[in-house]
């Protein structure tokens, strides 16, 4: 499971998502990209599962790039608790996701292989997302 190995505080504020991604919005490594149209949290798990589907759909070729890394510590207080007695311990890691913002890319694989895989991998995320293929992609196989 994704989670940054130390952090500089233990506990952080939830904070808001308003507007678009400021950064990591084009295509910077691949020719095929996964960009996110809503905003939300994606957990360390989501990563993983859908990084485990994009890579078993296409068969190991290619290479995928994460753009997206859970740092953000979400704390959660155990159940049928008070209320009161302080923040609860750090439950999980996530990242925040906003409007336009890549987060699987892939290169290696034809147009077709690339679109299903992605599909696959956008099933496991809970937000609505779209297929996107670099300007100047040629398909070398034709």
């Amino acid at each position: 499971m994704l989670q940054p190995k130390r952090t500089k505080y233990r506990k952080q504020q939830k904070g808001r998502m308003k507007g678009n991604a400021k950064k990591g919005y084009t295509i910077a490594f691949g020719s095929f990209a996964l960009k996110a149209l809503e905003e939300t949290w994606i957990t360390g798990r989501q990563i993983e599962a859908a990084r485990q589907a994009i890579t078993r759909s296409m068969k190991r070729q290619g290479k995928l790039w994460i753009r997206i890394f859970p740092d953000k510590p979400v704390s959660k207080k155990p159940a049928e608790v008070r209320m009161g007695k302080g923040k609860g311990a750090p439950e999980l890691f996530v990242a925040r996701v906003q409007p336009g913002r890549i987060i699987f890319e892939i290169d290696g694989v034809n147009k077709k292989t690339a679109q299903e895989a992605l599909r696959l991998g956008a099933q496991k995320l809970p937000i609505k997302m779209k297929f996107l293929m670099r300007y100047d992609y040629t398909d070398e196989t034709q």
